[in-house]
């Protein structure tokens, strides 16, 4: 738990010359607010079945590529996008639970939870793309493994969503807590990519246009492959011949 500020504590703190830095580059701000859209469709679509089973599956794609571009612009991306910043270490861990962390993104504890959700939608997403509930939907690829197989994933499917609620609700609760207790505003950095933070914080590194349209790239090329559109259609048999008008002997 945190020791209360002395006086003295808060004298220097409020001395300490301050800088703004672009803490979230674009990609991860657009990422962000994609995926929590994306999400959130997938949840109202799912909850909601029927009809809207189509659009689930949609959503299900989009955050599969939303994810897949999240980890490669987590090694191509900007300073604080990548994963070599705020991978949790035990080393990063020990400090921070001791007060001792210097540094500015996630924590190692927030890092967690980045990382666990994003696992947990692409375990999540890959499940669906094989389920299969006999009624309203069937996934892209459930054609391609027996149906025992497609079955039991979609169970796992079905019961990985509570494990979901619960993440996100700690993810909610824990921007709630920064926000009130610790007077830290986690959302307005992710809105505006801004961040208040000492003058000897290293400038982050931007990363180019290069590094965006390679991880668009392999994020949409996963997608393609998650949709089964790559599956060619086997042509209609041709009608049988009468020899009628045909332009060859009818005989």
């Amino acid at each position: 738990m945190a020791q209360p500020h002395t006086l003295n504590d808060l004298s220097a703190a409020s001395t300490i010359p301050t800088t703004q830095i672009q803490l979230w580059d674009w990609p991860v701000r657009v990422f962000h607010w994609s995926l929590l859209a994306a999400v959130t469709t997938a949840i109202v679509t799912g909850k909601l079945g029927g009809a809207w089973m189509g659009w689930h599956g949609v959503a299900g794609q989009v955050i599969l590529g939303l994810v897949v571009f999240r980890i490669v612009w987590g090694f191509l991306g900007s300073t604080y996008a990548r994963f070599t910043t705020f991978v949790p270490t035990p080393a990063r861990i020990l400090a921070y639970l001791k007060g001792q962390r210097h540094g500015v993104g996630h924590n190692p504890l927030g890092a967690l939870s980045v990382l666990a959700l994003l696992g947990l939608l692409a375990v999540q997403a890959t499940t669906g793309l094989f389920s299969n509930d006999d009624i309203a939907f069937t996934g892209p690829l459930a054609g391609f493994v027996d149906e025992a197989l497609s079955l039991s994933l979609t169970a796992w499917h079905h019961r990985l969503v509570n494990v979901l609620f619960a993440l996100l609700g700690l993810h909610v609760l824990a921007i709630l807590f920064y926000v009130h207790v610790k007077k830290d505003n986690l959302v307005k950095p992710m809105v505006t990519g801004i961040k208040e933070v000492p003058i000897t914080t290293p400038a982050p590194r931007k990363a180019g246009w290069l590094a965006f349209l390679t991880s668009t790239a392999i994020a949409l090329g996963v997608v393609y492959g998650a949709s089964a559109a790559w599956q060619q259609q086997a042509p209609a048999p041709a009608p049988p011949s009468t020899g009628i008008n045909s332009g060859a002997p009818g005989w």
